[in-house]
């Protein structure tokens, strides 16, 4: 069967704009000579100095959960033979961070691979990289074969599929099974691939601890703020247009970084698995990960999704349901049955033929209940919707359209 496109396509393309630290000097190029001009050789870093770095900085991991880097870094250094993997496959479809680093940076990330490898004794490297995005292999390729770093590096094509870059889908890829997640009940740094600690970061979380590595802390603290020092990609796309990846710095309104256009708008913060925001939230925010989780609008992913003023953000919601309905690994109730119920019942709400009681019923029905977060994820995008935009829910709900009534009276 056919699973649903998404409405917001995997970019072949992205527009990366120069940022303060990770994409500081974009426009020098890809290649090794122009990272090394820029930042340096990479140093030795011993293992106690690579830990003091990333606690000192409070290093979150950029893939979405925002785990302390060093609770994991620490977990594999407890035991023998540990592996570094590198996930680029970035399988949610609005998201292009990881590739405009892979694009601009691949050195940087590489970088902070390499130094923790070696910090760790491993002698492995891993590379996960999406077959969808065919430009982010072709960098990372050529600037492999820039580099001697004395390690065996390996590399994976993970499956076209949302759910293909979740820890536990990429260690069954490494495996030669098929890429989907599975229950696991020990954390891969410790158990991971062949059983061994597997410390498994997205491109952007490798790329600081590269910047880590050969700036220091004290350069680390000149962006952000003391309690979130450091920056983060941010990337803002909208359908039918190609995603912009900005540098943000902790601290910084978020209502700074959008367009022109989107003041005024909802917007929906955190990517497939975020939150809708009105404008109010929006303007009042600032790029922070604990203060955006008080606002009930987790950065996650951070992606920031704007919509136009004709989009109507039930339907675009929908649709964007229907899609993560169909790319689950369908092993457990809640993805297999829960997901599929839950995108038929938003549905009809979109066409009028249903109410949301029946919608909310069920995203409580698929929450924590799954082997994997996609279904907390896809109901936290409901919940999101139904909580900060009743009127369009109640609107389609009796068969009419608040999007469309406004369109029509401009």
């Amino acid at each position: 069967m056919t699973r649903p496109a998404s409405p917001v396509p995997v970019p072949h393309d992205v527009c990366i704009h120069p940022g303060p630290a990770l994409l500081e000097g974009a426009a020098d190029g890809p290649s090794l000579a122009a990272h090394r001009e820029r930042f340096g050789d990479l140093p030795a870093v011993a293992l106690p100095d690579l830990l003091r770095l990333v606690r000192g900085v409070g290093l979150r991991g950029r893939g979405g959960a925002a785990f302390p880097f060093a609770v994991k870094l620490e977990a594999a250094s407890r035991r023998r033979r540990p592996v570094v993997v590198v996930n680029l496959s970035e399988g949610e479809p609005a998201s292009a961070k990881d590739s405009a680093l892979a694009l601009a940076r691949p050195h940087l990330v590489l970088d902070g691979a390499v130094a923790t490898a070696r910090a760790l004794g491993a002698r492995e490297l891993h590379l996960v990289l999406s077959g969808e995005r065919p430009q982010v292999r072709r960098s990372i390729v050529q600037a492999l074969a820039e580099r001697h770093d004395g390690l065996d590096v390996h590399d994976h094509d993970a499956a076209p599929r949302f759910v293909a870059g979740q820890a536990r889908a990429v260690i069954e890829l490494m495996s030669g099974r098929p890429n989907l997640p599975v229950t696991a009940w020990v954390p891969e740094a410790i158990e991971g691939h062949r059983g061994r600690p597997t410390l498994l970061s997205n491109a952007e979380t490798w790329a600081h601890v590269g910047l880590l590595a050969l700036r220091g802390e004290v350069a680390y603290r000149h962006h952000g703020t003391a309690q979130e020092p450091g920056t983060t990609l941010l990337t803002l796309t909208r359908p039918g247009e190609l995603p912009h990846v900005h540098e943000v710095a902790y601290g910084t309104r978020l209502r700074d970084v959008l367009p022109e256009d989107a003041r005024g708008l909802p917007a929906l913060v955190g990517g497939f698995h975020g939150s809708w925001a009105t404008w109010p939230t929006v303007a009042s925010a600032r790029v922070s990960v604990a203060r955006m989780r008080e606002l009930g609008t987790p950065l996650g992913a951070v992606v920031v999704l704007t919509p136009d003023a004709d989009t109507c953000p039930v339907e675009l919601s929908s649709r964007i349901v229907d899609f993560l309905a169909g790319q689950s690994a369908g092993r457990c109730g809640p993805c297999r049955n829960g997901l599929p119920s839950l995108a038929a019942a938003l549905r009809a709400v979109l066409h009028g033929t249903g109410g949301p009681d029946r919608v909310a019923e069920l995203a409580g029905l698929v929450s924590g209940r799954g082997a994997c977060a996609h279904p907390d994820g896809t109901a936290r995008l409901v919940r999101s919707l139904l909580a900060v935009m009743p009127h369009e829910v109640a609107a389609h709900a009796a068969g009419g359209c608040a999007a469309l009534e406004r369109a029509e009276a401009s």
